[in-house]
């Protein structure tokens, strides 16, 4: 029996170094997020160009170790990815944001967007953060992050234009992931 589906569950890693096949893998999931309408800092019509540049941007910081790049893999390759900002201001050091979950339409409503989420939590903990933040335009994806554990702070509109055109709000979430306080302490002693 033939199936379109890929035939097994996307596995989800993070990329220590970026390579050019990645960054391409890359370019072609922003590209088609973009074009489904995503308000993720691009305009339509987004060039492979363009989302290339973006992605090498984001392998340079991982090469920092600023950031977290995580993949979700099937059959077919990269299908989803989502970003782990570890870089954060002197006075933040227990916090983290989450940036650019994505996840290509053709492997949406598989539970992706969860497990991607899942794993950009397990690196915030390994990396000793102990709050996480994120903002989204996207009414689907608020309710992902509400139904896996994230707090809705409010919205503000008019944040930003969509793809095609249009102003469109975004709304905040947070995670906390632990016990902020004691690491304050321990951070914050001399």
């Amino acid at each position: 029996m033939t199936t379109d589906t890929p035939t097994h569950t996307p596995h989800i890693r993070a990329l220590p170094t970026v390579t050019d096949a990645q960054v391409h893998a890359l370019a072609h999931v922003l590209i088609d997020c973009v074009a489904g309408g995503a308000s993720v800092s691009f305009m339509q019509p987004l060039s492979f160009e363009r989302a290339c540049a973006f992605w090498r941007g984001v392998a340079d910081g991982v090469a920092r170790g600023e950031r977290v790049l995580l993949v979700a893999e099937d059959d077919e390759g990269i299908v989803g990815t989502v970003q782990l900002v570890l870089a954060q201001p002197e006075n933040q050091p227990h916090r983290g944001e989450v940036a650019k979950m994505l996840v290509h339409r053709r492997a949406r409503r598989q539970g992706l967007g969860a497990l991607l989420m899942q794993a950009a939590e397990k690196e915030a903990h390994a990396h000793r953060k102990t709050l996480l933040v994120l903002d989204t335009s996207s009414a689907e994806a608020a309710r992902l992050y509400a139904r896996v554990g994230w707090q809705r702070v409010g919205g503000i509109p008019g944040y930003a234009l969509l793809p095609e055109g249009g102003l469109c709000g975004t709304t905040y979430f947070y995670r906390e992931l632990g016990a902020g306080a004691q690491a304050l302490g321990a951070v914050a002693a001399p």
